[in-house]
């Protein structure tokens, strides 16, 4: 009987604990010389902006759920969307070209398409000592 009853209040306190207990950031593995990054999440972003603005943070969900539908809305209208300080959004055509498919080597061809591309603001590089190529 204990166990049914750790069973269903473990599922249930699960999702409150996690609702309840800042979410602890997200660490995934860099690229390259495999240094550590941490990742922050919206819940995160939206409580910070709580912290640092007269928002509560149901204002604050709602004024970042509004910014990023904004920005989609823009890159899929075709324009870019700069961000002071940060950088800019654009949306970029990619050409066909010849590739292979894993696993059978079959060489396939990957249509034109489209894809979002990010420029890292001058300001921000400096500050974090980057190079003009290490943003692209």
């Amino acid at each position: 009987m204990a166990e049914k009853r750790g069973a269903k209040a473990g599922s249930k306190t699960s999702k409150a604990s996690a609702k309840a207990a800042p979410a602890a950031p997200e660490v995934k593995e860099a690229k390259a010389g495999g240094e550590k990054s941490e990742k922050i999440a919206k819940t995160q972003i939206i409580e910070r902006l709580s912290e640092k603005t007269t928002l509560n943070k149901k204002q604050a969900s709602e004024a970042v759920a509004a910014m990023l539908d904004i920005v989609a809305e823009s890159l899929k209208g075709g324009k870019s969307v700069g961000l002071p300080g940060l950088g800019t959004f654009s949306v970029a055509q990619t050409a066909e070209r010849q590739g292979v498919r894993p696993g059978t080597n079959e060489r396939i061809t990957i249509p034109a398409g489209k894809k979002v591309r990010f420029k890292v603001a001058s300001t921000l590089k400096s500050s974090l000592g980057l190079t003009d190529t290490a943003s692209e």
